[in-house]
């Protein structure tokens, strides 16, 4: 099998910049840069996860894979043809292909509709037959009992609802599934349900996710990759099963180290990063970590780093590695 039969999904060198308005006549006065030259990739039946702090860019990338941002630069691929020249029919399709699960399960449902009505629609919209097969077949996928299918959304409790959330996306049977913190909104007796779910899905349907999350020890379990973000760039790239021992950024250094150790007796050197996350509208010259960076040198500071490979599966942006 050649590469590109391999990776499904690709961004390339994608930036997004939000303008701000100020003024009685509200002309730009300044850009918001959300993304700044973010490259990924995520293969057939794989799980990419994305870890960073709030307001990181995990949420404006998810907006920008399902189109609902255009990109100010760079390019979105989806098996092997770029995005930004579809058609409106080829659009839709990829829409079909490409589907979300949200964080809030409640609030992406609509409550005026009943579980029935809620994954009927898809199926309405892209002129399917045989819709009452279809949901029972989905139901049986996602473990929702048919008795569920005339309640509401807030009859249900939140574990069904997002088991209800899996389901609307399954229903146009896509490639991939951007999963924007699945089971942060869940009690922890309900995640590992959610989560063992989503992988039995994965194998059986070889389901490409983008599962983002603040959860280091999550993201490590369910994904096959993992890209750490800082301020709207790929700070490293890392295969899972290397990312404990392996890691060489700073910054993923201080992630791994607030990880609590569950262990009794066994104690961590938590690294503490000093300052404040800097502002996106005005971003530092060099390394946009270097303000908080405890290993900071000179070069930092006036400088961005490269983004360096250290193999196949291993990126790191720092000026640190060479």
């Amino acid at each position: 099998m050649n590469m590109v039969s391999e990776i499904l999904f690709k961004l390339e060198n994608i930036s997004k910049d939000f303008p701000i308005k100020g003024g009685l006549l509200k002309r730009t006065i300044g850009n918001v840069k959300a993304l700044d030259d973010v490259s990924l990739q995520l293969g057939h039946g794989k799980t990419l996860g994305l870890v960073g702090e709030s307001g990181c860019g995990k949420t404006t990338i998810a907006r920008i894979i399902l189109h609902l941002e255009k990109p100010t630069s760079g390019n979105i691929i989806y098996n092997g043809n770029k995005t930004n020249v579809y058609t409106k029919n080829q659009l839709k399709d990829y829409r079909k292909n490409v589907q979300m699960i949200f964080q809030d399960p409640y609030s992406s449902l609509n409550p005026q509709r009943n579980v029935n009505q809620i994954l009927s629609e898809p199926f309405i919209i892209y002129k399917y037959n045989n819709i009452r097969t279809r949901i029972s077949d989905i139901l049986d996928l996602v473990n929702l009992p048919s008795s569920t299918l005339k309640k509401y959304p807030h009859e249900l409790s939140g574990g069904l609802r997002q088991r209800l959330g899996i389901a609307k996306a399954l229903t146009l049977n896509p490639k991939m599934i951007v999963c924007d913190e699945p089971v942060s909104a869940l009690d922890v007796s309900i995640r590992s349900q959610i989560i063992n779910l989503l992988i039995e899905l994965q194998i059986k349907k070889n389901i490409s996710y983008i599962f983002i999350s603040h959860d280091l020890s999550l993201v490590e379990h369910i994904s096959d990759n993992i890209a750490i973000m800082y301020l709207g760039q790929i700070v490293e790239y890392i295969s899972s099963k290397n990312f404990k021992k392996n890691h060489l950024h700073p910054y993923t250094k201080a992630l791994i180290s607030s990880v609590p150790i569950i262990k009794p007796g066994i104690k961590k050197k938590r690294i503490l990063l000093q300052g404040e996350i800097p502002s996106a509208i005005n971003p530092p010259i060099g390394c946009k970590f270097s303000t908080r960076c405890p290993e900071v040198m000179d070069i930092c500071i006036s400088k961005q780093p490269n983004y360096n490979k250290i193999n196949d599966d291993h990126f790191v942006s720092c000026h640190l590695i060479n």
